[in-house]
Formats: structure tokens, sequence, C-alpha cells
């Protein structure tokens, strides 16, 4: 069965990917006609994306890179940037 959701009441969700990382929280959502294009996720404190964006505020995640939306949202772990730590040094 299809639950249907309010684009209101994402905001401010908690992301995580499919293995299991807290990714950030929902800032925004991008609108495009009468379709969802993209998600702006903010970098949050003890996020993964604080960890490799660093001073960055968050990213951009193409809708069709979501697989599921209920009280967390959880997306594939190709919207998550390459992070390679000797790459800092």
């Amino acid at each position: 069965m299809l639950n249907m959701k309010n684009i209101v009441d994402t905001y401010e969700m908690k992301v995580f990917t499919d293995s299991g990382e807290y990714f950030g929280d929902v800032e925004e959502s991008i609108l495009t006609q009468n379709k969802v294009f993209g998600w702006r996720v903010k970098s949050t404190k003890n996020s993964y994306l604080n960890k490799i964006l660093g001073s960055a505020k968050g990213v951009i995640v193409p809708h069709q890179l979501v697989k599921s939306i209920g009280d967390i949202m959880i997306i594939s772990k190709a919207a998550v940037p390459s992070y390679n730590p000797e790459e800092e040094d």
C-alpha cells in the first residue's frame, strides 16, 4: 500500500544511508513542475556529511537516489560523496 506524506512533514527529517550511516537532516525539497527533483540535506554536528565536507553546509540529493521516506529518509550509498582520509594529508 502506498502511503502519502506531505512535503512539509519531511523538513528536519533525519537522513540515513542504506548502510546505516547518519547522513544529515532534510532542509528543503526542490520541486520542478509538479515533481520532487531533489532534497537539500544539511550537514549537522555528528553527521557523515560533516566529516567529509568540513565547513560546507550540505548537499543536494537527487530524488532518484531516495530509497524510502517514513519516519526517516533512506538514501542510496551512491549519493554519498567519496571520502578518502589520506587525501587530507
